[in-house]
């Protein structure tokens, strides 16, 4: 286990595990894996506090992140072992002075399985770029495999992308965002088993899966209402707290990728900003009401999406000493990794995602839409404060919500039964 230090430092690490079945080159993953890290100057970034000008500085000229192989057959690993290495190989923190923030392994499983372990720091990655750099891994194995160099354009550095808002214009923007939030509560009743002294983010995931027809229900309703399946989930996560707790008025967090310029929509970098919907309600809104505000409020909060959060949370609460959590300890986002991948012919791929689970937010909420259709939605959660069957329980009350958003559409989400 990593110590206490380790572990807060390990929570900013998005780590990417794909498992690949079939005949890989694992020498030419390799190569694929170095070329992608070492092309894109944010997987290069080191990052250094000046204590004379009060700032952080970085640059992006060091060496690239190392990719390293493992032939775990060869070596006689046990699964035990073997999954200890990827767990320490997602978590074990960077030295963001002196290390690039990316690093990749290669593991040789066995004849028919292989790992790639890439592992980024948020710093300098987010979930976006985690799509293009898996999509540039295999493009380039792909043209590797052909004897040829992968056509890749060439990538841009994210200081040229970026203008942060500054002055009056920002001074402008965050009291809009404050008007809109202002009087919110900053909590909301989770049914805690446990609140710890000093919280981990050691966490887990439980999932409900509903059926096809009412999927196909419950996306029907929310397309005539014009919202996303990010809206419906807050929607139903919304309804299923005010019809369990009595509370009305809702604050989630969601992360919104941040490449509205199309400069930055092939950009590998951390461009992406956490925004703030809020959500409210009275005991006479009914199911349809409850996604019209979750649409409303979701626009609202994109219209923010270049205030930073944290001139947001001081205005709001000038006292505060931290900005984590971010106004509410509830998160809501949509899980889009895509069910499969394709490495090269006869080499099918997968996202692993049976690894360990960290949380920053008390409660995660992610809705997933597959073909079927069918809709997911799974709760990350802390393991120090909520048993699982208290997240079964709360999975349960979820479908009976989309239950009732399905079928009873016209109905208060107070009054409507279980089924």
């Amino acid at each position: 286990m990593l110590d206490t230090d380790e572990e807060l430092r390990s929570t900013y690490l998005i780590p990417t595990v794909l498992e690949f079945t079939g005949p890989v080159r694992h020498e030419l993953l390799a190569a694929a894996a170095r070329s992608a890290l070492a092309r894109h100057p944010a997987l290069r970034s080191r990052f250094r506090f000046d204590p004379v000008a009060g700032r952080v500085r970085y640059r992006t000229d060091g060496p690239p992140g190392e990719v390293g192989f493992l032939d775990a057959e060869a070596d006689g690993w046990t699964a035990r072992e073997l999954e200890r290495l990827v767990d320490l190989l997602s978590w074990t923190p960077f030295d963001l002075a002196t290390e690039a923030q990316a690093r990749g392994e290669v593991v040789k499983v066995d004849g028919t399985t292989t790992l790639l372990v890439l592992t980024m720091h948020h710093i300098s990655f987010d979930g976006w770029s985690r799509h293009l750099l898996v999509d540039e891994v295999m493009l380039t194995y792909r043209a590797l495999l052909d004897g040829r160099a992968p056509d890749l354009p060439e990538p841009a550095h994210p200081a040229d992308l970026v203008s942060p808002l500054t002055g009056d214009e920002l001074a402008a923007r965050v009291a809009n965002a404050v008007e809109r939030l202002r009087g919110a509560p900053t909590s909301v009743e989770l049914p805690h088993d446990r609140k710890p002294e000093h919280p981990s983010e050691i966490g887990a995931n439980r999932a409900v899966v509903l059926d096809p027809e009412l999927s196909a229900a419950v996306l029907d309703i929310a397309a005539e209402e014009g919202c996303t399946p990010f809206m419906t989930a807050a929607a139903l996560l919304a309804g299923t707290f005010s019809r369990t707790t009595g509370q009305r008025d809702f604050l989630f967090a969601f992360g919104w990728p941040g490449r509205d310029d199309p400069a930055t929509a092939d950009a590998i970098g951390m461009f992406m900003s956490t925004l703030v919907l809020r959500i409210t309600v009275d005991d006479a809104t009914s199911w349809r009401d409850l996604l019209r505000e979750a649409r409303i409020g979701a626009l609202e909060a994109f219209m923010d999406s270049e205030v930073p959060l944290d001139a947001i949370a001081t205005a709001l609460n000038p006292g505060r000493q931290v900005i984590w959590p971010p106004l509410t300890p509830v998160l809501v986002n949509v899980d889009d990794l895509p069910p499969e991948l394709e490495l090269a012919p006869g080499v099918r791929g997968r996202y692993r995602l049976d690894g360990q689970v960290r949380t920053k937010y008390d409660l995660g909420l992610f809705i997933r839409a597959d073909e079927g259709p069918r809709l997911s939605l799974a709760f990350d959660y802390p393991l120090d404060r909520f048993d699982h069957d208290t997240i079964e329980a709360l999975l349960t009350a979820l479908r009976h919500s989309a239950h009732a958003l399905a079928h009873l559409a016209e109905e208060s989400h107070v009054r409507t039964p279980d089924h």
